[in-house]
């Protein structure tokens, strides 16, 4: 009990937060102009704290890449079978979406406005992939093109060799070094969200929580059916009837593993041993799960479609233009197996959302809220299906 405990105190302390300010902003609305301070401060700090680890880290991923030639097919089906699960599991959920949709908050388009300009889509383009100046690189509104900066200088980095050994030791060092930043300032959010979610309370009106309520039931519904059908559907692919009935004999270790601890890497060693049972080859589960660990995130792309289509809510846009759709695809593939690597990766997703869509910083907030409360099962989601995808990697390499 206290191990649980311990392992969902971040989530306990979030909700305490959010509830306190929730109240506050009802009964004492006259004091959330004095709270809404913290809130900004808590935003400032992990805007600033973002933006360098994600150059840090995907720099550093890129340049400590070891060569794998000899498992050249396994890597091969194995980026395939994840981005075939991760845009599955996205288009599920704009479907889910679709069809059951969420009311916007009355009145935020009021408090809240978009800040797209009226550029063309050419100029924004141009914008989303490369800047004028090496300092713009630095703002959280182009992180797409730090993103792709960041690669570059990871990828020379590697091919300097001996030369290049200082600087890789540089950028390992800072990954870790705004790693731990990043974790010290995020043990601020349940007083930073609660103080903003205290102002929207008090501007919105109680309405605000039957917002919340509805995609949070929405996600959770959705995806304990993604779990049960789709994950029955990869293993029936993997090897028929029999890989069904193994998949559910074994999967219930780690899907409870996941619960309790709430992180995918505490589930690593319960779904090497159910790949074992299940008699996926070891050359193949010991790639699959470790890599799918940090890359592979199903209930992470689920999230991310949700929490877009929140912030659309928000400002009053339409989440179902064709261009909005293929740019949340976008964005979803690249959290889930991306920002899948970082601690609090989601927020660095959510970081990339607000400059690819030009979205207001009181977006934020609400999408914060959202990915923290669907995380237990965004975790089951994300550490189970390293072992569905081992299963279906299994199916098409020989080894």
């Amino acid at each position: 009990m206290n191990s649980v405990l311990k392992n969902y105190s971040g989530i306990l302390l979030l909700l305490l937060g959010i509830t306190i300010g929730s109240i506050i902003g009802i009964v004492a609305p006259n004091l959330v102009e004095y709270l809404k301070p913290l809130g900004d401060i808590f935003l400032n700090l992990l805007f600033v704290s973002v933006v360098p680890l994600v150059f840090f880290a995907v720099a550093n991923s890129i340049a400590s890449l070891e060569q794998q030639s000899k498992f050249g097919r396994i890597m091969f089906v194995m980026t395939f079978t994840f981005l075939f699960f991760i845009i599955t599991a996205a288009i599920f959920t704009i479907g889910a979406v679709y069809l059951f949709p969420v009311s916007g908050v009355m009145g935020s388009s009021e408090v809240v406005e978009a800040s797209a300009g009226d550029d063309s889509w050419a100029d924004r383009i141009v914008g989303f992939f490369s800047v004028g100046e090496f300092t713009q690189l630095f703002s959280r509104q182009n992180m797409l093109a730090l993103l792709i900066f960041s690669f570059m200088t990871g990828f020379s980095a590697r091919k300097a060799g001996e030369k290049g050994m200082v600087f890789r030791s540089f950028i390992a060092s800072g990954y870790e070094v705004m790693k731990e930043l990043l974790l010290i300032i995020m043990r601020a959010a349940p007083i930073g969200l609660g103080a903003y979610l205290a102002y929207q309370v008090a501007t919105l009106g109680p309405q605000l929580f039957g917002f919340y309520a509805k995609p949070l039931g929405l996600y959770y519904v959705a995806g304990v059916i993604y779990f049960i059908v789709f994950f029955s559907l990869y293993a029936f692919m993997a090897n028929g009837k029999t890989g069904v009935k193994s998949f559910w004999t074994h999967a219930p270790f780690p899907t409870l593993t996941a619960l309790s601890t709430c992180s995918s890497f505490a589930t690593m060693p319960a779904n090497l041993e159910a790949a074992s049972k299940i008699g996926i080859p070891s050359q193949i589960s010991n790639i699959v799960i470790p890599i799918g660990t940090t890359l592979h995130k199903n209930g992470s792309s689920m999230s991310s479609i949700i929490k877009i289509y929140v912030a659309f809510l928000i400002i009053g846009r339409d989440f179902f233009d064709p261009v909005n759709l293929l740019l949340a695809l976008g964005i979803t593939i690249f959290v889930s197996i991306v920002a899948g690597g970082i601690p609090n990766g989601g927020y660095i997703g959510e970081m990339l959302m607000i400059s690819v869509y030009q979205l207001p910083q009181e977006a934020v907030p609400a999408v914060m809220i959202i990915g923290t409360l669907v995380d237990p099962l965004a975790t089951v989601l994300n550490a189970v299906g390293q072992l569905v995808a081992s299963m279906f990697v299994s199916r098409f390499v020989k080894v």
